[in-house]
Parts: C-alpha cells; sequence; structure tokens
C-alpha cells in the first residue's frame, strides 16, 4: 500500500522544510561528476513539490545553496547558478499551471544575474497564486539572517519606532525571512547527514527531524509521504507532559 493512503489527512503539516543533500555522493556513487548529480536533483525537487501539493502541504521550503556555498570551487558555483536559471525557466509552466507560488528568502543580491532575474521573474508572475507556496533558501543561513534581523530591530529602537521593553520573540520572529509563514513543524535532511547546516535555527525551536539516508536525486513522492507518515506517529509535547496532550485531545 502507498504510503500516501496511510496518511492521516488531518494531521498533514503546514511546512515541511527539506535540505537537500547527497547530489555529490550520488554522482560519485554513480561514477560521475558531481554536477550530475545536482542535475538529476532536480527531479527530486520535482517529486517533493509535486508530493507536497497532492496532499495539501501549505509550505514547502528547499535549502537550495547556503552562504557556506559559495566557499565552493567558483566552478562548481557557476555551474550552480546556471543550473538553478534553466530549472526556473523550464519548470515555470507547470509552476503556474499547478497554482504554485514562488518565494525566496536568502541574501539573494549576492546571486549573479541571469539567476536574480529568473527568480524575480517567476516569484512577480506567481505571486497571485493560491495553492502550495514552494520557498526557494538561496545564499541562506540562519547566522546571515538573524544577523540581519539585529541589525533590522536595532535601527528600529534608534528611531524610536520600538522600544527594547517590547521586543518579543514575536517581534523577532516578524523581522526574520521567514515571516509570512509558519514556523515548520518536520524537516527533512536526505543523505543520512545528521545536522542542520545553519538552517531555520530559529524557526526549527520545535521542529521535528528526520534524518534519512536516501540521497537526494533518489527522492520521490512516496519518500515524502513515508517520512510524514511516520512523522505522524510523533507525539509532539511543546513542553507539556503525555498525559497533559492526551487529556488535550
Amino acid at each position: 500500500m502507498s504510503f500516501e493512503k496511510k496518511l492521516d489527512k488531518t494531521k498533514i503539516p503546514n511546512h515541511i522544510a527539506i535540505i537537500m543533500d547527497g547530489n555529490g555522493r550520488w554522482a560519485e556513487k554513480h561514477k560521475r561528476e558531481r554536477t550530475f548529480g545536482h542535475e538529476n536533483g532536480i527531479k527530486a525537487v520535482r517529486e517533493a513539490i509535486e508530493g507536497a501539493a497532492e496532499i495539501g502541504i501549505k509550505f514547502l521550503t528547499l535549502y537550495a545553496f547556503s552562504t557556506e556555498n559559495w566557499n565552493r570551487p567558483k566552478e562548481e558555483v557557476y555551474m550552480l547558478m546556471n543550473l538553478m536559471v534553466r530549472s526556473i525557466e523550464n519548470e515555470s509552466k507547470e509552476i503556474l499551471k499547478n497554482n504554485v507560488r514562488i518565494k525566496s528568502i536568502g541574501d539573494i543580491n549576492r546571486l549573479m544575474p541571469e539567476t536574480l532575474f529568473s527568480l524575480q521573474k517567476i516569484i512577480e508572475e506567481s505571486s497571485k497564486n493560491t495553492g502550495l507556496t514552494v520557498v526557494i533558501a538561496l545564499s541562506y543561513s540562519s547566522r546571515w539572517e538573524i544577523t540581519e534581523m539585529v541589525k533590522n530591530i536595532a535601527e528600529k529602537v534608534k528611531n524610536n519606532e520600538i522600544s527594547i521593553e517590547n521586543i518579543t520573540e514575536k517581534i523577532i520572529s516578524e523581522h526574520l525571512s521567514t515571516y509570512f509563514m509558519p514556523d515548520p513543524e518536520l524537516i527533512i535532511r536526505t543523505s543520512a547527514e545528521k545536522r542542520l547546516s545553519n538552517f531555520l535555527m530559529w524557526q526549527a525551536s520545535y521542529s521535528e527531524f528526520a534524518f534519512i539516508e536516501t540521497l537526494w536525486p533518489d527522492f520521490t513522492k512516496e519518500t515524502l509521504f513515508e517520512t510524514i507518515s511516520d512523522f505522524q506517529q510523533r507525539e509532539r509535547r511543546f513542553g507539556k507532559t503525555g498525559k497533559q496532550v492526551k487529556d488535550e485531545q
């Protein structure tokens, strides 16, 4: 039986975030260059988006390129930027047809002009879509995001727009780049690595984690459904006791 049929449709997470890892290792496994892995990772992105849309997930955040990734060899960075341009342009018709909205988080002004243009174009074209929102984390890291948040709040304190006494967790969340969506209930990382890698560290305070062995290019809808099925078996207590949670149900 498909894991999709096993899912409790009343417990579908509103927001899932994925750290897409393992392209390079997948390519090595197939005795090919790293670029081959990145190119095949696009198919997995399509599978994740289609699967999320089919079961009614509202937000899907994909960690595509971190601020640390700028330290990779220039040839690989250039290839990744070109691949992103081609992918966005190739998928744009399907994105619009399927009522998917695209947004981004990260220091996108560092992107190559062609990549930035393609990204901003699909964000604008899909802005009125009302289905699944796919958030692409590009040139993103939590430390960058939190640093920018501190600067923004400090500037408002300086201009007497916010008083220090009124700074709350809610104010902080409203000044993060993810202000427009809820925190992720589930964060998935492929390739069996067990770390966040500077991803959504504030937002992940009460997220559930799934570190799966699948290398990213092998990720399918069924992988997504199976991981969500496991998530649905967990008891989320948010600091309460198990008895309190059961009494509230």
